[in-house]
């Protein structure tokens, strides 16, 4: 018995037959178009249980098309392929109502189970998203951990979820908090970023929760905190795992029951916003070292989403410059370009401060050097003069190749281990080293195995070489809660 009826739209006739046969395989009826003149008359006539399209047809886009499908067919679940990877595609088309978005190539497998479950699932409303029509796109690439992201995000715009966001420094976790607020359902809301760790210990209260006249020394008149001026809107709690433990007590109480009091005050102050929190840090060893609350953890890991650092999808470097390049020329500054040669050594950089110290050497390329085209021997010396650069190149800018990957590995290893026993001066660690490192490899690891496969557990622990029950348990024991599996 066939499972429904899918219409397929593209104008590659190659698609449409892979498409056609592996639908009709697991059960489904299917008929296809390669324009959206077709697509939209059979949509219209009240065909098809669920449309598989490419966005670029020949005589229309398709997100031009699919606010009239919504308005005749409000529950009829789309699926949108691309080949335009970017972020703006994602929320486009979650934007216009579409039940996934996947980018070209997709695997089959993948595309059968979204099909499944979109026509296993209760009917109901589409979604509801924002529409800026900013064509400046907020966060760059195209790899298969961006494109990880922006499907995440675009699930989570027309939503207020918490959501905590985790990724080494530079990796961008302001851009996406501001991108879930700027595409999201509190877009006309102000958005209000505190840095936990610009913010004196003594003052975070305060700042947040704002103050009364005469709650302390120098508080001469009522201030709003934070919290206040969030309302109705976004608030980002960068570098969460700063926050004092009282100040956490205080947070804890306004997300269990949406309400806070002021520093000094008495009266309970009703709040609607959302909360974005990120950090830099492994916030579980800060539970274990007893500096932050086990119970906020949960409450603000509500979705947990890793940003990927740069180093794990070197292929979007090329994309990012370019991008950099466009930016400091709207600035004032001239036009430039790399030759091949400066471009590969760029993507064989570690780039330990991940794309905010690209956007800088892309800013100072920009600012010091005449040539409209910057060839390899000045990226070579500018790669020199960057922090750790000795530790990863061999002087010249050439990554070192005499012990391979594990000299890369040992030198990380080293740095982290370096940054860790900085914070205990005058005494050791708590135990547990060893199983705090293992996690800290395994974890980014094992999530670039996932992000390589799309999240195919399968595929990943062939990949690694470990069994699939094995890799399932360290997925559940690391907590490596990717959002994709969550479709």
């Amino acid at each position: 018995m066939p499972n429904g009826h899918i219409i397929v739209a593209d104008d590659d006739a190659a698609i449409r037959t892979v498409l056609n046969q592996a639908l009709s395989r697991a059960g489904y009826e299917v008929r296809s178009t390669g324009n959206c003149a077709t697509l939209w008359r059979w949509v219209a006539e009240g065909a098809g249980d669920l449309v598989i399209t490419d966005v670029m047809m020949p005589d229309e886009n398709v997100f031009d098309l699919l606010p009239r499908i919504k308005r005749v067919r409000p529950e009829l679940p789309i699926i949108v392929m691309s080949a335009q990877n970017t972020f703006m595609t994602a929320i486009r088309a979650s934007e216009r109502g579409a039940y996934e978005y996947l980018p070209k190539p997709f695997d089959l497998k993948e595309l059968i189970a979204i099909v499944g479950r979109a026509l296993s699932r209760p009917r109901g409303t589409a979604p509801v998203g924002a529409d800026p029509g900013n064509e400046d796109i907020p966060l760059v690439g195209r790899s298969p951990a961006m494109q990880e992201i922006y499907r995440a995000l675009a699930r989570l715009m027309p939503t207020d979820l918490t959501v905590m966001i985790t990724g080494e420094s530079g990796t961008g976790k302001e851009l996406v908090a501001r991108a879930l607020h700027d595409y999201g359902r509190r877009r006309t809301g102000p958005f209000v970023p505190v840095n936990m760790a610009a913010i004196p210990r003594d003052l975070i209260e305060s700042e947040l929760f704002g103050h009364e006249k005469g709650a302390f020394t120098g508080a001469l008149a009522r201030s709003a905190g934070r919290f206040e001026q969030a309302e109705g809107g976004t608030l980002f709690l960068d570098e969460i795992g700063d926050m004092p433990m009282e100040a956490q007590t205080r947070l804890l109480r306004v997300l269990q029951q949406g309400e806070y009091t002021t520093v000094g005050g008495r009266v309970p102050i009703k709040t609607n916003v959302r909360i974005i929190a990120a950090t830099n840090k492994d916030l579980r060893v800060s539970i274990q070292q007893g500096i932050f609350r086990e119970d906020l953890f949960f409450r603000l890991n509500v979705v947990p989403l890793r940003l990927p650092a740069l180093r794990e999808r070197s292929e979007d470097v090329p994309d990012l410059i370019r991008h950099f390049f466009i930016l400091v020329e709207r600035e004032g500054l001239s036009r430039k370009q790399l030759d091949g040669e400066a471009m590969e050594r760029l993507k064989r950089y570690r780039w330990p401060g991940n794309v905010r110290e690209l956007e800088n050497l892309v800013r100072r390329l920009a600012a010091l050097y005449p040539q409209e085209t910057i060839t390899g021997p000045v990226i070579e010396a500018e790669l020199d003069t960057l922090p750790l650069a000795q530790s990863q190149t061999n002087g010249t800018g050439t990554p070192r190749k005499s012990n391979g990957e594990a000299e890369t590995l040992s030198g990380a290893v080293e740095r982290h281990l370096a940054d860790y026993f900085s914070n205990y001066r005058d005494t050791l660690p708590p135990p547990g080293l060893y199983h705090r490192i293992l996690r800290e490899i395994e974890g980014p690891l094992i999530g670039a195995a996932l992000a390589a496969t799309r999240g195919n557990q399968i595929r990943a622990a062939e990949l690694l070489g470990v069994n699939r029950n094995t890799l399932r348990k360290k997925v559940r024991d690391l907590d490596l809660q990717v959002f994709r599996n969550a479709r």
